[in-house]
């Protein structure tokens, strides 16, 4: 069985091992687009279209109770 997909502001790793921000989910919800947790240049982003070996760190919800 399959755990929760990953959304908008979640935390999550992606399968290289890069943690990752959920910033959108285009194409009617078809691609996810990433960016770094920290530092780097604001117009650094990657896509997915195969969201499940995305592992949640924290939801959205998880990362501003507890930022």
């Amino acid at each position: 069985m399959k755990g929760p997909r990953a959304w908008v502001g979640d935390e999550v790793t992606d399968p290289e091992g890069r943690a990752a921000i959920v910033t959108d989910v285009r194409a009617g919800g078809t691609v996810w687009v990433l960016r770094p947790v920290y530092g780097g240049n604001s117009h650094i982003r990657w896509e997915t279209e195969q969201p499940d070996p995305l592992g949640i760190v924290k939801t959205r919800a998880e990362r501003i109770a507890n930022p």
